[in-house]
């Protein structure tokens, strides 16, 4: 004799399964690492992963990189953090948190919109940040997708 089939369960456990599915195969942003258009350095994913963790500050021509992050609240943050980081937002947070509070770094700045972004990187020519590829102007140069 047959158990009868809970089918609450079972749509349960299928909604749990898609979700995981969309999260993992979901569309993500496409995110570009931008400088200033007077900046001629040339980076590895390995130097920017270094610039936006503090352990390196400069490019390597000589002149000083500063990093500039999205809001804490924006995907492009997210998507950076994990696509160039390796990291999750929270561990990013937590790793931060231990430098800033030992005295052996300061977090980057953070600026609450991809437009904010550019305009301050536009008009420094040391800056390094990350915007969503479809909010690239002119007014910086892209050095690297992700």
């Amino acid at each position: 004799m047959h158990k009868p089939c809970n089918v609450n369960r079972l749509s349960i456990l299928a909604a749990i399964m898609l979700s995981g599915l969309s999260t993992t195969f979901g569309a993500s942003a496409e995110i570009a690492v931008i400088v200033n258009t007077a900046n001629n350095t040339t980076l590895e994913k390995a130097d920017i992963e270094k610039i936006f963790t503090g352990r390196m500050k400069s490019y390597p021509d000589g002149n000083v990189a500063i990093p500039m992050n999205a809001a804490k609240n924006m995907s492009t943050r997210d998507e950076f953090n994990q696509s160039v980081l390796g990291r999750t937002s929270s561990q990013v947070n937590a790793y931060w948190s231990k430098l800033v509070f030992t005295g052996k770094g300061n977090m980057p700045m953070e600026l609450a919109s991809d437009a904010e972004i550019i305009s301050t990187i536009s008009s420094n020519k040391g800056a390094i940040g990350y915007v969503s590829v479809s909010s690239v102007t002119d007014d910086v140069k892209v050095i690297a997708k992700f």
